[in-house]
């Protein structure tokens, strides 16, 4: 029975209710949460670990005129029940109503779309900077944990509202010990400092930034957490409130394995076990592991390096323990991640870089100016880059190839099996030339009989015919080869000639050689790939062909911010099925 939570309909109805309801409260919270999560999957150590500071910031502060920002904002659940989005969470039939993250189009309540991490600072300083030049008067409010200060942004962030900040600006430090694996990063030792010292300690990262600082040692508690902020409400310069939580709090499987319940598949709530049944497949997460691993024990000088995300590339905890100090976790700090394996791979080391495509974004520019400007042949490998993959508009890996592929000496590849993708993996660390970027394969693990060179130095962007034939060429880049593939044989059966079946393999570079070739005997180019085609693969072919006869039709997704779409039906909205494409190839073909 919800008997407190469905009299909250708004933060406001906090005002009134005793602590000892509002303790209830957070147990229905809890129980609405478990059931959800155990449905529907999503963050839960995040949100377990919040709903005491969470309930007391809404009993303190006077949402939405005081502002919230969460960082990541995937411990942002709690909130959102309090400002009127509780059906999303009570009613099943409601669960996709509401994000997963905070959205400004469900709520007044939320001020940004955030998935990424450690923005939060920056983020709330700018409304606090607003806010100072209007000469308004409330409160701004940052929420950073989860490992999140590593990132380089919030340390920015810190540095600026401790310098150039002279008004109301709080910053809310969740420390529960641990990012999404466990907390890498000096700073994390000057927490440890402050909560065995209960925040007295000398040495104070915060107080040297020219922040105020206060420590609670239980953040768990609503009514020291309500007291705690009573005190710095309206306060008139910025400070950092430190508090310390625990993960997964009130869900003992989540309390003593935070790692693995950061973010869960749906579950049976009495045990804990996945209810979701992937079979017996592989991943190309576990087996690059176990590849990995392998050469590590033959080569004391390659090196597993990622920002946070050890799983992304398969490495578990025991998996870490067993590579030793061939595995480096930096925390969340893709800058400095990639810098590091420039510098590794200058050195003489072999280094691999693994984390989800939506990330490494923020280290464009390292990956331009540290790496591909010296040439240093580091290998990155990322995961979810696939329409496939990870679903909400924060997260999206579709913007890969547009965003990397036109960075010069850049390697991009674009496997299309099992073999292939070991094959470019193999070849890219043992190589001593080229950077080199693979993207995982979203539509699982292939294997379909077909080879894959060894070597790829010496076929730098040489496409490979897989299948010869005449009239249209259909080049099927990384895991759209198979739509490809399929869309070739209904080709063949249904309009009576066998196209030309292209896997280009590289998404940096155009095989001019064969372009050109194909104008013999052809007369339409179908490219495939699984990004958005502004400033794609596809584009590169059809700029190639501009001046000549040569009918060019790019398949590929638009540029656009899609969220929690579901994947085949997007896809058979803009045509990219074997059936659609032979349809259109039956309309264009003499």
């Amino acid at each position: 029975m919800l008997d407190i939570l469905n009299k909250i309909n708004h933060p406001s109805d906090l005002n009134d209710l005793s602590i000892d309801n509002l303790e209830k409260l957070s147990e229905e919270i809890r129980e609405v949460l478990l059931q959800k999560l155990s449905k529907n999957g999503g963050h839960f150590g995040p949100n377990f670990g919040m709903v005491e500071a969470i309930i007391a910031m809404h009993y303190v502060f006077e949402s939405p005129k005081d502002k919230f920002v969460f960082d990541v904002s995937h411990q942002s659940y709690a909130h959102k029940i309090l400002t009127g989005r509780k059906e999303g969470f009570i009613d099943e039939k409601s669960y996709k109503t509401v994000s997963g993250y905070t959205n400004p189009e469900e709520s007044e309540h939320d001020f940004f779309n955030v998935g990424h991490t450690s923005t939060s600072i920056s983020l709330a300083s700018g409304l606090a900077k607003a806010r100072d030049l209007k000469k308004e008067d409330y409160n701004v409010v940052a929420i950073i944990g989860d490992g999140s200060l590593s990132g380089g942004e919030a340390l920015e962030g810190l540095n600026f509202a401790g310098s150039e900040l002279n008004s109301n600006f709080i910053i809310i430090i969740n420390d529960n010990q641990q990012s999404i694996a466990e907390n890498h990063g000096g700073l994390y030792k000057n927490l440890d400092e402050l909560r065995e010292t209960n925040g007295q300690a000398s040495n104070n990262l915060f107080k040297a930034m020219g922040l105020d600082y206060i420590y609670e040692a239980d953040g768990n508690n609503i009514e020291k957490m309500i007291e705690l902020f009573q005190k710095i409400k309206d306060i008139d310069h910025p400070i950092v409130v430190h508090i310390n939580t625990k993960k997964g709090k009130g869900y003992k499987l989540a309390e003593e394995n935070k790692e693995s319940w950061h973010w869960t598949l749906p579950f049976d709530s009495e045990t804990g076990k996945v209810t979701v049944n992937f079979g017996n497949t592989e991943s190309y997460a576990d087996l690059t592991a176990k590849f990995l691993l392998d050469k590590m024990k033959k080569d004391n000088t390659v090196v597993a390096v990622t920002p946070a995300m050890p799983m992304t590339i398969g490495f578990g905890i025991e998996r870490r323990q067993e590579a030793g100090e061939q595995f480096v976790d930096v925390g969340i700090a893709e800058e400095h991640a990639v810098a590091l394996v420039s510098g590794i791979t200058k050195n003489g080391g072999k280094p691999v870089l693994g984390t989800n495509a939506t990330f490494i974004q923020r280290s464009y520019d390292q990956i331009s100016q540290d790496l591909c400007i010296n040439s240093n042949p580091a290998t990155i490998v990322l995961n979810y880059t696939s329409v496939t993959g990870l679903t909400d508009v924060t997260h999206l890996g579709i913007f890969t190839i547009a965003a990397f592929s036109n960075i010069p000496n850049l390697v991009l590849l674009a496997p299309t099996n099992k073999v292939e993708y070991f094959a470019m993996l193999d070849w890219s660390i043992e190589q001593q030339e080229h950077p080199v970027m693979i993207l995982m394969p979203g539509n699982g693990v292939i294997n379909d009989g077909r080879e894959a060179e060894k070597d790829y130095s010496n076929i730098i962007n040489k496409f490979k015919v897989e299948e010869e034939g005449s009239k249209v060429a259909i080049l099927g880049l990384g895991d759209f080869y198979q739509i490809g593939e399929e869309a070739s044989k209904m080709v063949e059966d249904k309009l009576g000639f066998k196209p030309t079946l292209i896997n280009p393999r590289f998404a940096s570079g155009v095989d001019k050689e064969l372009l050109e070739d194909l104008k013999q005997n052809h007369e339409l180019v179908i490219t495939l790939e699984d990004g958005i085609l502004c400033g794609g693969f596809g584009e590169s072919i059809a700029s190639f062909y501009g001046d000549s006869d040569m009918k060019v039709k790019n398949y590929g997704l638009e540029k656009e911010f899609y969220d929690r779409y579901d994947p085949n039906q997007l896809l058979d909205e803009l045509g990219i099925t074997p059936e659609k494409i032979v349809n259109y190839i039956e309309g264009r073909i003499k």
